[in-house]
């Protein structure tokens, strides 16, 4: 599949793919989340075990497209809205793991693309940060509603509201990304992260993400009734992925998934 603003690769069985458009920071514009959907329903897809996505340059994503935004309708403006929300649900509802592998800034609508991933890897030189209220907007892909419940909501409103830039390191501390490396080896240590985590039982770590995905939608009451109710689907007799996981940890051995 051709692309402009994409680019994809694959390690194994892990898949990369770049944002591609370094001379605009990868700013995300309408063109590039058309290509986003296209790449996210295609077999390329369904063929890894884990995805990384990254950017190419100096930027992970440093946000959308303002002057493509600076024309746009009230009706224009909510559409675009959408559209990106739609494309960021399409990568957080995945089946497959997904890690951004944060190699430079990641303001706005970069941010708002990582934190649609399940785990962030970022360089310890990267910015991060929702500067909208600089422009007297507000994120518009779910920033507000993705951020406070990884951050909480006094946290996430300072963000927000002053609307600066923090460190890689002020964003581990906050728990927006999970690890940190050396600038030269991010997207080689989030795919070797990505490398670990398929190593795992493939339908535990689908279940996982979509346990706390549609758990921080239910209260704690509900959430624990979906939890108890998928553990148990898991002792049918006929699931082989949890049979073959006790079977080796019983006989001291690496469990095979394939």
């Amino acid at each position: 599949m051709e692309f402009n603003y994409l680019k994809f690769e694959k390690r194994g069985r892990i898949g990369i793919l770049t944002l591609d458009r370094p001379k605009a920071l990868n700013a995300l514009n309408e063109g590039v989340f058309k290509e986003l959907t296209c790449f996210l329903e295609s077999e390329d897809v369904k063929s890894t075990r884990a995805l990384v996505i990254t950017g190419e340059g100096k930027a992970f994503i440093a946000g959308a497209d303002i002057k493509a935004m600076q024309e746009y309708s009230p009706q224009a403006a909510y559409d675009f809205s959408e559209t990106g929300k739609m494309v960021f649900d399409k990568i957080a509802n995945l089946e497959v793991p997904v890690i951004a592998a944060i190699n430079g800034f990641a303001l706005g609508g970069g941010l708002e693309l990582a934190l649609a991933c399940d785990i962030r890897v970022a360089s310890e030189k990267a910015r991060l940060g929702l500067p909208e209220v600089n422009l007297g907007l507000i994120p518009g892909f779910n920033g507000t509603q993705r951020l406070p419940r990884l951050v909480g909501a006094g946290n996430a409103m300072y963000l927000m509201m002053l609307g600066e830039g923090i460190t890689a390191t002020e964003a581990y501390q906050l728990g927006i990304v999970q690890k940190l490396t050396p600038p030269e080896s991010t997207l080689d240590e989030a795919v070797a992260l990505a490398e670990k985590i398929v190593t795992k039982g493939p339908n535990a770590l689908r279940l996982i993400k979509e346990m706390v995905r549609e758990g921080l939608e239910l209260n704690s009451k509900e959430a624990g009734k979906m939890e108890s109710k998928e553990f148990g689907r898991l002792f049918k007799e006929d699931h082989l992925e949890r049979e073959e996981g006790i079977n080796a940890f019983l006989e001291k051995r690496h469990p095979n998934w394939e």
